[in-house]
C-alpha cells in the first residue's frame, strides 16, 4: 500500500493594525498574490472561516481590526494561540503601524471620521486604538510601519514577508536613502556611506546621481571604498544565513548618504549585484533619487 504523504501547512496570515495603516491595501497585495482574502471579519467568524475553507487547502489572508462589533485584544490572541497550535497551518500575524500626524492626515484628507472617535476628534479615536491594539502589536510576527510607504512599497512588504512562491529561502531588499529625509522605517539593516568621497563636489557631476558611471567612478576611487565594500560583504555573509535559519522570509537594507542621489546609489546598486551572484532573491530601489526641491531647500544631494 501507497502512503501518502500529508498536504504542507497552509499558510494563514491575520492581518490588523491602525485604522488608516493600510489594511485594504496589504489584504488586496496578498489577494493578489493568490492568498483567499477576507477583510473586517468578526472574530467569532475566524475559527468557523478556518475550517470552511480548510477543504480547499488555499492560503487565507483575514484582516480584523477594531471596527468589528464584537473585537477585543484578549479573544483575538486566544484564538490566534489556538490557531497557532494547529500542525495543519503556518500563522503568521502581520501588524500595520503609522505615525499619529500621517494618520491624522489621511483621515482629513479623506474626510473620513476615525471608527473608534464618531463624534470626537481624529486624534481621540487614534489614541484609543492605540491603546486597544498594543497586545496585538507586542504579539506580532512582522510590524510593517507605513507612515512613509508608498502604495507600492506597501504592497511590496506585505507580499515579501507572505509570500507563496514556495521557496523558504532569504529574499532581500536593497534601497538607497538620504539621511536628510528621515530613515527608511521598514529598513532591518542600515549603513552609511557618507564618508565616501561626495561627487556633489564635482560641479559636472552634480546633476547626475550613482546611476551614471562617471558618479561611480569617484565613489569606487575613494581610497577607502574598497576595503569598506569588503567588510560589508564580508558581514552579510555571516549574517544573511543566520536569517535565514531563523525563518525570515524578507530583509530590508538601507544604504544612506547626505542627499540620497550620489554614494549611496552606488553603493546600493554594488551590494544589489553582489547579493544576485551569491544566489539570493534581489529587490532594489532608490528612494530619494527623484524627490525635488534639495537644492532649493539648501539639502546637498549625495
Amino acid at each position: 500500500m501507497t502512503a501518502f504523504a500529508p498536504p504542507p501547512p497552509r499558510p494563514l496570515v491575520l492581518v490588523t493594525g491602525l485604522s488608516g495603516a493600510g489594511l485594504s491595501t496589504a489584504l488586496k497585495a496578498l489577494e493578489d498574490h493568490g492568498y483567499e482574502a477576507v477583510d473586517n471579519l468578526r472574530l467569532s467568524l475566524v475559527m468557523a472561516l478556518v475550517e470552511q475553507s480548510d477543504a480547499m487547502h488555499r492560503p487565507l489572508a483575514i484582516g480584523i481590526d477594531s471596527r468589528t462589533r464584537d473585537f477585543d485584544s484578549y479573544i483575538f490572541l486566544e484564538q490566534l494561540a489556538a490557531l497557532q497550535r494547529r500542525a495543519d497551518l503556518t500563522v503568521r500575524l502581520v501588524f500595520l503601524d503609522c505615525s499619529d500626524e500621517v494618520l491624522q492626515r489621511r483621515f482629513t484628507e479623506t474626510r473620513r471620521r476615525h471608527p473608534l472617535a464618531a463624534d470626537r476628534p481624529v486624534a481621540d479615536g487614534i489614541q484609543r486604538e492605540r491603546i486597544l491594539l498594543a497586545l496585538l502589536k507586542d504579539h506580532a510576527d512582522t510590524t510593517i510601519d507605513t507612515s512613509d510607504l508608498s502604495i507600492r512599497d506597501l504592497r511590496r512588504l506585505a507580499v515579501g514577508h507572505c509570500r507563496l512562491d514556495g521557496d523558504s529561502g532569504l529574499n532581500v531588499f536593497v534601497t538607497s536613502f538620504s539621511f536628510r529625509l528621515g530613515l527608511p522605517r521598514e529598513a532591518d539593516l542600515v549603513f552609511d556611506v557618507r564618508f565616501l568621497d561626495n561627487p556633489y563636489y564635482v560641479p559636472s557631476l552634480r546633476p547626475l546621481s550613482g546611476l551614471d558611471a562617471g558618479v561611480v567612478e569617484v565613489v569606487t576611487a575613494d581610497r577607502d571604498f574598497a576595503a569598506f565594500f569588503e567588510h560589508l560583504t564580508g558581514l552579510l555573509r555571516s549574517l544573511l544565513p543566520r536569517y535565514n535559519q531563523e525563518g525570515k522570509s524578507y530583509l530590508t537594507i538601507a544604504i544612506g548618504c547626505t542627499g540620497g542621489r550620489h554614494r549611496s546609489v552606488v553603493v546600493a546598486e554594488r551590494l544589489a549585484g553582489w547579493l544576485r551572484d551569491e544566489g539570493y532573491k534581489v529587490g532594489s530601489s532608490h528612494r530619494d533619487l527623484e524627490r525635488s526641491g534639495l537644492e532649493r531647500s539648501g539639502l546637498r544631494p549625495g
